[in-house]
């Protein structure tokens, strides 16, 4: 095999996206795969060190694209970032935070969503910031409304430009009340690195709960923040004067795990999963159960394998503590071998079900229905923008040409690839690299048979 660097540097941020690669399916993924910290979480964490006095230190951060573009960013507004003797670690000093101009901004946030998160911290330090136009995942509208309307209520002045949106808060920022129009976890991600710093009392109402907001809680409160959780997705926060570093261990990446957790199911394999944990993946877990799984839960990970025939499940995405969005698209191709008929329902992202042609193309039954299903229970409010699968198995997959379309569907199709007979050709898989670290010397621990040949 041959093996082209699939980890992104600071130099080449956006990672290896032309890359394509030969793979020879048929074979069971068998093997262990050690995930770090979450993506949801590390890069937040690193903007969230904008805030304080002195320097911060992070833990477990993997070596993705997306932790690049961050650093970058970071570096640009003159934060010094060192990576740590511990593989992993990096440590941050924002004693020397400045403006930056627009265009080094925009060059370094290539196609990440993240420079909207630093407009609270920004805006404390500096008194203000500056947004380029937004890129990330064609998986759907991402409107950053919830973003400026929080932004607006906490005194920040918001200027639209031809190139991106300038804010300032000439009278700085003081508290809000905030009731979140859906528990967007980008904009409780905005309200918390915004409100932790404002003159006064912050309450958040419908706020997202993922354990990945959690986690960034348990950073700000260690750099002194002041910060309650109440029920019904109510979040307090009283504004403090400064705040100081941390010194911190990000939570497992439950996405990555769960990825590599289909990918044991739809190839027959059996992966160990190091750094998976039971309590924020108890959904996740469920839906195994359900499908016919076979999973042991250890102290230094989980063991996932097919163990017997897969059975057909229904599923429906919500926020947390729901099925998560981003499992849905491994799951799927591990439900192409499950015997009978089921049925995903994709009530997040609107546009989320384009990865299903490639899989269709390989010999999967899959009908997406662009509105939904009207029929049948269902434990999820309904919502005008989703869509629904239904997957007809077992199929034989056989192999293609295909296209990596996003991050998750980028996997899923990789997956698809190994799971088929014979070999495939996907292309644009260095888009995978935004989510998952050294995922080409992960692939080749399992056992997988490929080759980059572009």
């Amino acid at each position: 095999m041959t093996l082209l660097s699939d980890i992104s540097t600071p130099d080449n941020p956006k990672g290896p996206t032309g890359e394509t690669l030969a793979i020879r399916g048929g074979q069971p993924l068998s093997g262990e795969v050690w995930v770090k910290g979450a993506k949801n979480l590390v890069t937040k964490a690193m903007v969230a060190a904008l805030l304080g006095e002195s320097p911060s230190v992070l833990r477990d951060v993997p070596s993705i694209s997306d932790v690049a573009v961050v650093r970058s960013l970071l570096e640009v507004h003159g934060v010094r970032v060192v990576d740590g003797e511990e593989d992993g670690t990096l440590h941050l000093d924002p004693s020397d935070v400045e403006s930056a101009h627009m265009e080094e901004i925009d060059a370094h946030a290539g196609a990440s969503r993240i420079p909207i998160l630093f407009c609270g911290p920004l805006l404390h330090r500096l008194g203000q910031a500056f947004i380029p136009d937004l890129g990330g995942c064609r998986i759907g509208d991402r409107p950053i409304d919830f973003h400026l309307d929080a932004l607006r209520k906490f005194g920040a002045v918001v200027e639209k430009l031809p190139t991106g949106i300038r804010l300032s808060a000439p009278n700085g920022l003081h508290g809000a009340n905030i009731h979140l129009p859906y528990p967007s976890v980008g904009a409780t991600e905005q309200v918390l690195l915004t409100a932790v710093r404002s003159k006064g009392v912050t309450e958040l109402r419908n706020a997202a709960i993922e354990p990945e907001i959690m986690d960034l809680i348990a950073v700000l409160q260690k750099m002194g923040a002041i910060i309650s959780y109440e029920p019904n997705r109510v979040i307090l926060i009283e504004g403090v004067d400064k705040l100081h570093g941390y010194d911190h261990r990000a939570i497992f990446d439950r996405n990555e795990a769960a990825s590599w957790a289909c990918a044991a199911l739809a190839t027959d394999g059996e992966i160990f999963v190091r750094g998976a944990k039971q309590q924020e993946m108890l959904t996740f877990l469920n839906v195994m159960r359900k499908v016919g799984a076979d999973f042991d839960i250890q102290e230094e990970g989980i063991l996932f394998r097919r163990g017997e025939s897969l059975r057909p499940v229904t599923v429906e995405t919500d926020v947390h503590p729901g099925f998560m969005t981003d499992w849905q698209q491994p799951l799927i191709v591990a439900l192409t071998q499950a015997a009978g008929e089921s049925i995903v329902h994709e009530t997040v992202y609107e546009n989320r079900f384009g990865f299903t042609n490639a899989l269709v193309k390989m010999g999967a039954n899959i009908v997406v229905h662009p509105h939904g299903l009207q029929e049948g229970p269902r434990r999820v409010p309904r919502r005008s923008l989703e869509q629904a699968a239904v997957i007809n198995g077992p199929t034989h997959l056989r192999g293609a040409e295909i296209t990596v379309p996003d991050l998750r569907g980028g996997y899923s199709h990789v997956i698809a690839a190994l799971t088929a007979e014979g070999e495939s050709v996907v292309k644009n898989v260095g888009i995978i690299s935004r989510g998952y670290e050294k995922f080409f010397d992960k692939l080749s621990a399992l056992g997988a048979d490929f080759d980059v040949i572009g």
